[in-house]
């Protein structure tokens, strides 16, 4: 009985031993599943529980143009937060900041009695608003560094940079195309919460995960992306024109050196202008060339051997009738060699060429030169152009387009196609970004000039060159195109506008161009100036050939300074120094903050604001004299970067709007 009693005991033992080891090797498995295998993501699950993060606006990469320029930076500003728990005086609090905010009363009241524990006031202060409330002490009421875009040029570039909303997304231009690479990792604000899911005080918050964004170095030059403005503006406001464009580019590369719009708008304010004013119309918009178009007639009538420089063409003394239309020329003309029906821009001789050439092959070579497609160029909002396919051409569109009506194209086409001749027959794929760095300043990737096609041979593209010389010289339609010291090949065009409610061709409404490259020999510079509407003067050649000519000899001059470019001038030697660059600038607070261009030669400048004293900027970095700039109201051309070393004038004296007002800085070590 003894012996049954002690092995009924051991098995007893031996079941609940078992039992404890399932126990423990369960539990043993449990903690080896919770603490190795599943450790990350219950760390990350607790975190989320216990901590509570608020995105913070990430960081953008710098743009500057090819030699370095800034174009658009990202500044540290604070923003304005609450943390209700701790404030313990709500109505006296939110009295005294809105007095500097300038935000009603009741609505910061409302959130500083929010029953959250943290509550944002106010994104982005100014300086002098984040000085002022810093020095009130206020309980419960604490800043953290948060990013803002801002574009120290003012208008120069607007079109080309785009600009940023308040996400920071960006929303146009160069800044939404390249957007995923400008823009940083989101930074968090950290605070911890209790075991009720309530925010802890965040006076030892932290800031996570923050890295800024890469930087953009443009193909732009902003010497002659100024020049390009000034120009620009000043046919059109002369002309009593509608609006403008003017596009220089490289053309043995592709690079856009200059992209201007006309009317501008400042990017620091972008939400004041109206939407139609911040269309990049050198890409978005396409319109009738006209007789710039001629161009591509006469690469294709050479190029297909149908006509010779020196063949007659009869234009019939100005009057020209075929299938019940009648073409006409402004200056009418007998029998001309095929070199004078471009150089007196003969629609009738243009249009009998056309005949020559017929449409398929005339078909061919526009698609060839791009027309009809995107060039591809590195902004968004391009439009492909209207060339409809053979198939759809009927009665007398052969002759048309022949000079130019019936197809359309953009500014960047055109700049695009022209290029090619002056290329000698290779069209470019046109680029604005040259690089992309990180924020040390190491390139992360380049970008080369591509080639898309040949379009025509090099013999024909001299030929076409040579011809385009005769415009700008006596009795062409370009005369006011020459730029003295340069040979200069070119085409004007005035082309009818079609009335969007007739449907058909205005008699008032026209487009006036000039398109060309210099120097003709060795070209540098393609450069197209358009003037829409222009009420003074319908014609290319006398509206928008000045401005192209005061842009091509500004912008040699200043690449033979910076680059000893050969050739020379007639003209006074200081105008062939280079180009006061555009002022550096605060903040816009409205649009008549933004600078104005002097009709005069040089560029000078009036600025906003008068009669202040000169601060002392030196050793200043450039952030903090962009901070004064705002504070004080004032415009200083900012020269390199780092901290100042030079300023003019000197601390102390007077200045007024018109002065010339600078700061040189110089990396630190």
């Amino acid at each position: 009985m003894r012996d049954q009693r002690e092995k009924w005991a051991r098995v007893r033992i031996i079941l609940l031993a078992s039992l404890f080891a399932c126990g423990f090797f369960a539990v043993s498995a449990r903690v080896f599943y919770l603490q190795v295998l599943r450790h990350e993501q219950l760390v990350k699950l607790a975190e989320r529980q216990h901590n509570r993060t608020v995105p913070l606006v990430p960081g953008r990469g710098g743009i500057y143009d090819r030699n370095g320029a800034p174009l658009a930076v990202s500044l540290e500003m604070d923003s304005l937060y609450a943390e209700p728990q701790r404030i313990k005086d709500a109505d006296g609090t939110a009295t005294a900041l809105a007095q500097i905010l300038g935000e009603p009363r009741q609505e910061l009241l409302k959130k500083l009695n929010s029953d959250r524990g943290f509550v944002w006031l106010e994104r982005r202060l100014t300086p002098e608003l984040a000085d002022r409330i810093k020095q009130l002490k206020l309980a419960g009421i604490g800043f953290v560094k948060e990013s803002k875009r801002f574009y120290p040029n003012f208008e120069v570039a607007s079109h080309v940079l785009g600009f940023t909303g308040l996400d920071p997304e960006g929303l146009e231009g160069i800044e939404r195309r390249y957007d995923a690479a400008i823009l940083g990792n989101t930074g968090y604000l950290v605070t911890e919460r209790d075991a009720l899911g309530r925010d802890v005080a965040l006076h030892d918050a932290v800031v996570k995960d923050a890295s800024p964004g890469r930087s953009l170095v443009l193909t732009l030059d902003k010497n002659i992306q100024y020049l390009a403005e000034k120009e620009l503006a000043k046919a059109v406001q002369e002309s009593g024109a509608k609006s403008g464009m003017a596009v220089v580019a490289e053309p043995a590369t592709g690079k856009i050196l200059a992209m201007a719009n006309y009317p501008t708008f400042n990017p620091n304010a972008y939400n004041r202008y109206p939407v139609d004013q911040l269309r990049n119309r050198s890409v978005a918009d396409s319109f009738e060339p006209g007789s710039t178009f001629k161009i591509f007639l006469m690469s294709a009538a050479l190029e297909e051997k149908v006509v010779r420089p020196q063949d007659l063409i009869n234009c019939e003394g100005g009057s020209y009738s075929f299938g019940g239309r009648t073409i006409r020329d402004d200056h009418p003309q007998g029998r001309i060699s095929v070199t004078d029906v471009l150089k007196y821009s003969s629609n009738i001789g243009s249009a009998k060429i056309g005949f020559k050439i017929g449409e398929d092959r005339y078909y061919r070579y526009l698609k060839a030169f791009g027309f009809g497609e995107k060039t591809g160029v590195d902004l968004p909002g391009e439009t492909g152009g209207g060339l409809r396919p053979v198939s759809r051409w009927y009665g007398s569109d052969l002759a048309t387009i022949a000079f130019g009506q019936g197809v359309s194209a953009s500014a960047i086409q055109l700049v695009t196609a022209v290029s090619a001749v002056a290329n000698g027959g290779l069209l470019m794929k046109p680029y604005l970004v040259e690089r992309i760095t990180d924020d040390a300043g190491r390139e992360l990737q380049a970008f080369q000039p591509q080639v898309v096609r040949r379009v025509i041979s090099s013999e024909t593209a001299a030929n076409v060159t040579r011809m385009l010389e005769g415009v700008v010289t006596t009795g062409g339609t370009g005369t006011r195109a020459a730029v003295e010291g340069f040979r200069v090949a070119g085409k004007t065009g005035t082309a009818q506008k079609v009335d969007p409610l007739t449907k058909g061709y205005s008699g008032t409404k026209r487009i006036a161009s000039f398109i060309g490259f210099v120097p003709a020999d060795k070209p540098l510079l393609t450069i197209l100036v358009v003037v829409d509407e222009p009420s003074s003067s319908p014609y290319g050649g006398v509206v928008a050939a000045p401005a192209f000519r005061e842009i091509a000899f500004n912008s040699l001059c200043y690449l033979k300074s910076t680059n000893g470019m050969a050739g020379g001038s007639k003209r006074a030697g200081l105008q062939a120094k280079a180009p006061p660059p555009p002022p550096a600038a605060q903040p816009a607070q409205a649009p008549h903050m933004a600078m104005a261009a002097t009709s005069g030669e040089g560029g000078s400048i009036d600025v906003a604001g008068a009669g202040t004293v000169m601060p002392d900027f030196r050793g200043m970095s450039m952030r903090r004299v962009l901070q004064v700039m705002e504070k004080r109201q004032i415009n200083i051309q900012l020269r390199g970067s780092g901290r100042v070393i030079e300023q003019y004038p000197l601390p102390g004296q007077v200045i007024r709007g018109a002065d010339e007002i600078w700061v040189r800085l110089v990396p630190t070590a």
